[in-house]
């Protein structure tokens, strides 16, 4: 796969936080070998994040991201020190940038802190050392950081931006660290076998994105192939004489998955003793939350008069009269629970901080948002005590093919 093949939410990110002027923005061009930020020596000249896809060896396509600095100030740099926090979130890697002409101040440390706690692998960049090398005094202030960071030797590298020194060697750190949740955990690939005949049920009406396929379809075509299976794709209008042919041939299909959208009237046309499941589940588990949405969905039907809900996607896009997230699900759950419910929806980078109020969380299947995120906002979720699912088992609930569409995955464990 390519790098500009290579979907968003499937690039590890790296992240480059610290002060303002430590000369973070230069370290991110020379990084990146192009002008990516804006360099001043104006204190906060990078306002808002910006990010670039490159090519990182061996870690193959990555995004760079240059943040705001960290003990921006006033109103608006507090802003700015929130999106750098969001930031965080979905950071795969992270590299911390000091200035080696100093000691390392509490802000510093504080990020140091924060890596740890949230199980981010960094590397800490010690820049402007072509500045400590005219300057006597300063190696006090190096001495004094090599005692500081004495435990973190191995994940410090001493760089200059200006100079271009050990940027390369700063590429190479980074590009050995394994992040801690990169895992083999395949989409399909792992529960089908050889040879075995993979049906995949993709709607085309005017909720598909013309000339191509929406990922987690596209994804699972790739997997199945990959494991020597076939893959069968048909609409759900034509599956029906698909699956009269195969059954009459003597080769029914060993799985069914299909749209979420699509799941009632799929799961009647697909006979019992044929397994069947929907990407959604399949990248619920994918991202590493299927067994909480299971959970989540089940509240559905403990939902009172008055309970809001948030309906939260990962990414933008223009919603029609029919959409997922703001038409079809909340008639669905109204439907379902007969109440009176109080929807609220977010989409794109933006996720509410404060939880507390909210009865239920859907979210979208996240495919465009890394497992470190999506996995981050259902531990947001858990720690306000709030149930959180995601759109596909939300929807099989509500359609009473919750447990038929788990058997592919879990057996007959009840989850």
């Amino acid at each position: 796969m390519s790098l500009n093949d290579t979907p968003s939410g499937e690039r590890l990110r790296i992240s480059f936080f610290g002060k303002r002027n430590v000369g973070k923005s230069s370290l991110v061009n020379a990084v990146t070998n192009q002008q990516l930020a804006v360099v001043s020596d104006t204190l906060g000249t990078t306002t808002d994040p910006v990010s670039k896809a490159m090519e990182l060896l061996p870690l193959g396509p990555v995004v760079i991201t240059d943040t705001p600095g960290f003990d921006d100030t006033g109103e608006l740099g507090e802003q700015r020190v929130k999106r750098t926090k969001q930031i965080l979130n979905k950071t795969d890697i992270a590299v911390l940038v000091s200035d080696a002409t100093r000691e390392l101040d509490a802000s510093e440390i504080e990020l140091i802190e924060i890596f740890k706690n949230k199980g981010i692998p960094f590397v800490i960049a010690l820049n402007k050392v072509d500045i400590t090398s005219e300057a006597d005094g300063d190696t006090q202030a190096v001495a004094a950081n090599e005692n500081v960071l004495s435990q973190y030797k191995d994940s410090i590298i001493y760089t200059s931006a200006t100079e271009k020194k050990n940027i390369n060697e700063l590429k190479e750190l980074i590009g050995s660290i394994k992040p801690v949740d990169e895992n083999d955990l395949r989409l399909v690939g792992d529960i089908i076998d050889k040879e075995q005949r993979i049906v995949l049920v993709i709607p085309i009406d005017e909720s598909a994105p013309k000339g191509r396929l929406i990922l987690p379809q596209q994804q699972a075509i790739r997997d199945i192939l990959e494991s020597g299976a076939f893959a069968i794709t048909t609409r759900e209008t034509e599956l029906p004489e698909l699956l009269e042919q195969m059954i009459g041939g003597g080769k029914k299909p060993d799985l069914v998955i299909t749209d979420s959208q699509a799941f009632e009237r799929v799961s009647k046309d697909v006979p019992e003793d044929i397994p069947l499941t929907s990407f959604s589940i399949l990248m619920a588990r994918y991202k590493g939350f299927l067994d909480t949405a299971v959970k989540g969905a089940r509240v559905i039907d403990e939902l009172k008069d008055g309970d809001k809900i948030l309906i939260s996607e990962g990414c933008t896009h223009h919603r029609q009269c029919g959409d997922i997230g703001t038409v079809k699900l909340p008639n669905w759950l109204k439907k379902r629970t007969g109440r009176e419910l109080v929807i609220e929806t977010s989409s794109g980078t933006e996720f509410p901080e404060n939880l507390e109020d909210y009865a239920l969380i859907i979210h979208c299947g996240g495919c465009m948002l890394t497992q470190r995120e999506m996995v981050y906002r259902m531990k947001c979720a858990i720690d306000a005590g709030v149930p959180f699912t995601n759109y596909g088992t939300a929807i099989a609930f509500m359609k009473g093919i919750l447990e038929r569409s788990l058997r592919p995955i879990y057996g007959d464990k009840n989850k």
